[in-house]
């Protein structure tokens, strides 16, 4: 099942429970989806791939709005954003530890060859593609400048 209509699916589970916060995380992502599917040269439906880059975009907007107003003392939009990101969440797959992420990191160091910082492009784009959805892109590059240096 295609996470649109999975998606789908649960905007009507929160209809019927009345579950206004779920609804309108799940209503954010479904929109995120149909601009995806009707972008300029786009055919058919989305590949994972894609829904997990969405997913991954969303959620981290989310946590950027928290930041903005927890700093600017709006706890009470901090808290409809941190009820939008456990919904997006739950569509993620399980977040990897620092640790599992720089077990992976000094993996793909050995496979590219890597000799130091000047080779960081190389990491990062390996990484990247190896954890997507499963690390934030952030926590792979601080390990991957520490361990290149």
């Amino acid at each position: 099942m295609s996470l649109k209509s999975t998606i789908e699916s649960d905007i009507k589970q929160a209809m019927l429970s009345k579950d206004k916060d779920s609804l309108r995380a799940l209503r954010a992502i479904k929109s995120q989806i149909l601009l995806a599917e009707t972008e300029k040269g786009r055919e058919g439906d989305l590949s994972e791939e894609v829904e997990l880059k969405l997913l991954t975009k969303a959620a981290k907007q989310r946590k950027d709005s928290i930041e903005v107003f927890e700093q600017q003392g709006r706890n009470d939009l901090a808290e409809i954003e941190k009820s939008e990101l456990a919904v997006i969440e739950s569509y993620l797959p399980k977040q990897l530890s620092e640790d599992e992420i720089e077990g992976e990191v000094k993996k793909v160091i050995e496979e590219v060859g890597a000799a130091g910082p000047q080779d960081m492009s190389k990491v990062m784009g390996a990484a990247t593609k190896r954890l997507a959805g499963k690390a934030d892109g952030k926590v792979i590059s601080s390990l991957a400048k520490k361990l290149l240096s």
